[in-house]
């Protein structure tokens, strides 16, 4: 087993939801990226990014084929990530709405964890 620098973990069932409605072969790039993202001393832009704008987003990459997936995620206690909702990326530009939402979750997660 490979040595781990970051935890990952889920906030409620957001990401899961998400997850459920891909394909397998969606998902097996997903998990891939998941663990490159845990396994990795350091990540590329091409896998993890910090969301521009934001003071503490940041969005998991997933290309698969011609299609772009974005899970939103933060870091907490500095090696762990928490995984927030994701979509489908079908234009250039982050839906603004989906950003406010990953917002609205990580205010959450913080204000029952406290």
């Amino acid at each position: 087993m490979a040595e781990k620098f970051r935890k990952i973990e889920a906030y409620r069932d957001h990401f899961s939801d998400f997850l459920s409605q891909q394909k397998q072969t969606v998902k097996d790039k997903i998990y891939w990226t998941l663990t490159l993202i845990e396994e990795m001393p350091r990540v590329s832009e091409t896998y993890l990014k910090k969301l521009e704008g934001t003071e503490s987003l940041f969005e998991v990459r997933v290309q698969f084929g011609s299609d772009i997936f974005r899970i939103f995620c933060f870091f907490d206690e500095g090696k762990l990530i928490i995984l927030l909702n994701g979509f489908q990326k079908k234009t250039q530009k982050t839906p603004r709405r989906e950003i406010e939402r990953a917002l609205r979750l990580r205010e959450e997660y913080y204000a029952e964890k406290s």
